[in-house]
């Protein structure tokens, strides 16, 4: 079983660089931005 275990693991290694390789590294998500609240009575006007 142990043989098995490490021979998919490698085939994981593989794929991923595989994947990488045509579509580029992984995407990192981008940081969700937080609001900063802005005291300037001049620019609200309705």
């Amino acid at each position: 079983m142990d043989y098995i275990e490490k021979v998919l693991e490698k085939l994981k290694e593989w794929a991923r660089k595989l994947i990488e390789t045509l579509l580029g590294p992984e995407v990192e998500p981008e940081p969700e931005l937080i609001p900063i609240p802005v005291n300037e009575p001049g620019l609200r006007r309705r």
